[in-house]
């Protein structure tokens, strides 16, 4: 049996809709931040020594890393999809191959860095300082957000709105891992810019309209920016 060790509010939102889309069985074991910190809680660490989430244990494999995990379920147990699925992982040497190594990639290796780090510098001048200190922390954290952060965030806007203005889905005209990998990014990317996304935001009304990722957020609660 399938265990998705899910952590509240989390990127592993995109492990349960796929696992509802292939239809396995599986458990959900819920663990919930610390309402202080917002950290993962420690007994994450039992399961895998990063103690992050999302994880999953598969008898006696243990698998970290979303990426990872949806490769793995989609090779181990993905080979016989048929429709809508068939195309979860390309033909190797296709473009929607070399489409879906891209996002798979650039999802947490590019663009959730910039968004961590603008949930990041939003926070600091939140938190408990003198009280002398606010100012100087607020200034310096909108200085790094306007001259850092906030322009890589537009180009990866800008970069992902043309390429969803030309595709149906991130690897082509098919559903794609690079869907399930992208869906958390994307999200979180529309919740912190304002700018007009058209293509981004219908390509996320059809993620969200599919009944399996329903299922999965019905499962494993609300999907909350800032995971």
């Amino acid at each position: 049996m399938i265990i998705v060790h899910h952590l509240e509010t989390s990127r592993s939102q995109r492990v349960l809709w796929l696992l509802e889309e292939l239809g396995l069985p599986y458990e959900i074991k819920l663990y919930k931040r610390d309402p202080r910190t917002r950290l993962a809680p420690p007994e994450l660490k039992r399961v895998h020594p990063l103690g992050k989430s999302p994880v999953i244990t598969d008898g006696n494999r243990v698998v970290a890393e979303s990426g990872a995990i949806l490769e793995y379920l989609a090779e181990t147990h993905g080979s016989g999809a048929q429709g809508e699925l068939a195309n979860l992982l390309p033909v190797r040497g296709t473009e929607a191959h070399h489409q879906l190594r891209f996002w798979m990639h650039y999802a947490e290796g590019s663009l959730m860095n910039w968004l961590v780090m603008k949930l990041v510098f939003m926070t600091i001048p939140t938190q408990p300082m003198p009280f002398f200190v606010r100012p100087i922390a607020r200034q310096l954290c909108q200085q790094v957000q306007a001259k850092l952060i906030d322009p890589n965030l537009a180009s990866a806007h800008a970069f992902i709105e043309d390429h969803l203005s030309r595709h149906t889905w991130f690897a082509g005209d098919q559903l794609s891992l690079a869907d399930f990998q992208m869906s958390f990014a994307v999200a979180a990317l529309l919740s912190r810019n304002p700018a007009p996304a058209p293509a981004m935001r219908a390509w996320l009304a059809r993620v969200e309209a599919r009944p399996a990722y329903q299922r999965g957020v019905a499962k494993g609660g609300p999907v909350i920016m800032g995971a």
